[in-house]
């Protein structure tokens, strides 16, 4: 009998969550292997998005600055993307490598387990940073008292979503629900689709 275990989702909620809270004190590494080496690096890209975004707003940011910054956001985006396919993919191999096929009336999903993690990873950083305002000084009880509220609803939806992505993953193991490596096919980089992209490549080359 083959090992039913896919990914170990407690493994990978507890890589992400020490991940984001180490980062922040001595900045990215990745010191893991196998799919939480990839969950590492997926996970990595949505830390420096989420603190590209917080500069793309800072009020005192030049147009140059926030056009470079916004630049990196959608450049951090595509490889965000690119790596939940990654994930999807080691799922994929693993149904491969076990000869797992889906039943006749498999279901389908709306969300793979790749897309799942990405959520869990920005549920990850979400939380820390809540905690990390409950330690501010400079605040009122009001601010206190959203924050804690917000942070109780995130916990929430981080322990649906850790739960839903363990049964997700033992239904493909099990043959229950189909496994299908979605891909995004972003338009907005591709220099080929994107209209103003290759209307200034003609306007350039005229």
């Amino acid at each position: 009998m083959i090992n039913s275990t896919i990914v170990n989702v407690q493994r990978v909620v507890g890589m992400q969550h020490a991940a984001v809270a180490r980062w922040h004190q001595r900045g990215i590494d990745n010191p893991y292997r196998g799919f939480l080496a990839l969950a590492c690096h997926q996970c990595s890209l949505n830390y420096r998005l989420w603190h590209e975004e917080d500069r793309a707003r800072c009020r005192q940011a030049s147009d140059a600055q926030i056009a470079r910054v916004k630049r990196s956001i959608d450049r951090l985006n595509q490889e965000r993307n690119d790596w939940i396919e990654r994930l999807d993919r080691y799922v994929a191999a693993w149904l491969n490598r076990h000869r797992v096929r889906a039943g006749a009336d498999a279901r389908h999903t709306t969300e793979t387990p790749g897309s799942a993690v990405d959520r869990l990873a920005i549920l990850a950083l979400r939380i820390y940073h809540l905690e990390e305002q409950l330690g501010r000084t400079d605040t009122d009880a009001d601010h206190y008292r959203s924050v804690h509220h917000k942070l109780s609803i995130c916990r929430a939806q981080h322990r649906d979503l850790r739960r839903a992505l363990r049964e997700l993953l033992a239904d493909i193991a099990g043959g229950r629900t189909r496994h299908r490596v979605y891909l995004h096919l972003k338009m907005y980089n591709d220099p080929a689709l994107n209209p103003y992209l290759y209307a200034a490549r003609r306007s350039a080359a005229a």
